[in-house]
């Protein structure tokens, strides 16, 4: 498999030994024009021929092939053409050091050849520089093609690896956003679901109350429905594109510090009784990402006491210290026991709290304290806070 992977193909191997075999056949005619029908020239011209025939030899192994050459030259001149090229392709396509040692023993080679066959025109000082100066131009040659060849490989291989990097940060990023809008929709359709359970629950257990609350509770069923309807549409068409997933915030507008009055209203609406201490003002100022994580966090917390203890007062506590942090305390009465949830939930409601408030930088606690089912958060206010806080006074 290796010998079949270094194969050269056959035009390549046929160009080479036409190039370089009209070379030798050049030197053959002056040869023949300086020795005749002699001994030395049929010496030459077999020693042409093997070298011909050695070059695709060569282009398969060029160390052994180069071996073999640069020996045959040393013998005659017609073999040196292919000599040359035997040195070009180990500089090429070899480590420096062989095709320095190729380069000397050719160098070595040509003098042999020299003594053999004396060069009347050229003088032995010259024959020697040229000789020298021609086998470091074919190692430099060779060694510079070989480090280019390298280095656009390696840009090719980095532009490669660039590019499969940047798809992946994009698949990444693409799957986060998706993550995300899928987290705020479950935060937004539970709240909802569980205010629609109430009312439908205000309607299977009260049929005799007044017409109007009947149909008061009936068109607020109603418009819940249809917008987690809607709600739900939203997200399964951004889950469902194949283009890059539009921002969570492009879906519904970020909810933030100033809506927990809002929320706060509209659990009051919902027969929660919410006992308010401390101001939602004092929020306001909140940045947008430390107000949308308390937000996400009442939410959760006025669902799940929605969902277990309905009916049951829910105390919440707020605390606001600009330039350092901002608190929630959410704490309901535990339900009675062997009591069911009005609805049943997934049970990652409040591993999601924690998760948001520890990507908000930071730290949640719940638990029982004195017959009551306590939820506590602090998130940082960054110092930037402050100067928006001192502008807006």
């Amino acid at each position: 498999m290796q010998d079949c992977a270094d194969r050269p193909p056959a035009r390549a191997v046929v160009v080479s030994t036409a190039a370089v075999g009209s070379v030798v056949a050049a030197t053959l005619v002056g040869r023949w024009a300086s020795l005749g029908l002699s001994g030395r020239f049929l010496l030459d011209l077999a020693a042409g021929i093997a070298a011909c025939a050695l070059v695709p030899p060569l282009l398969r192994r060029p160390v052994t092939g180069g071996v073999a050459l640069v020996l045959l030259s040393a013998l005659s001149p017609a073999a040196t053409p292919c000599a040359t090229l035997a040195v070009a392709l180990v500089a090429r396509t070899r480590p420096l050091r062989t095709a320095l040692l190729l380069a000397a023993a050719g160098f070595s080679a040509l003098l042999v050849q020299r003594a053999l066959v004396p060069a009347q025109s050229i003088p032995l000082l010259w024959w020697v520089v040229l000789d020298a100066v021609t086998q470091a131009a074919l190692v430099a040659t060779g060694a510079f093609l070989q480090a280019r060849a390298s280095l656009l490989a390696s840009l090719r291989e980095r532009a490669r690896r660039a590019e499969a990097e940047q798809e992946r940060r994009v698949a990444e990023a693409r799957a986060a956003e998706r993550t995300a809008i899928a987290r705020e929709m479950h935060d937004v359709l539970a709240h909802r679901l569980s205010l629609l359970a109430t009312y439908a629950g205000a309607l299977e257990f009260r049929p005799d109350a007044a017409p109007e609350r009947l149909a008061e509770a009936a068109g607020l069923v109603r418009r819940g429905v249809q917008e987690a309807l809607n709600d739900l549409r939203d997200v399964i068409g951004v889950l469902r594109s194949d283009e890059e997933s539009p921002p969570a915030e492009r879906l519904h507008p970020p909810p933030g510090a100033g809506d927990l009055a809002r929320l706060v209203d509209d659990a009051r609406r919902s027969g929660t009784p919410v006992e308010l201490h401390g101001s939602l003002d004092a929020l306001r100022s909140l940045p947008d990402g430390a107000g949308r994580t308390l937000y996400r966090v009442l939410q959760e917390a006025l669902t799940n006491a929605r969902r277990h203890a309905p009916g049951s007062p829910v105390h919440v506590t707020v605390g606001a210290q600009p330039g350092g942090s901002a608190e929630l305390v959410v704490s309901n009465p535990l339900p009675p026991a062997g009591r069911a949830p009005l609805t049943r939930g997934s049970g990652t409601g409040l591993l999601g709290v924690d998760e948001r408030v520890r990507l908000a930088g930071g730290h949640s606690a719940h638990g029982v304290e004195g017959g009551r089912f306590v939820l506590r958060v602090r998130v940082p206010w960054p110092v930037a806070g402050r100067s928006l806080a001192a502008a807006t006074r």
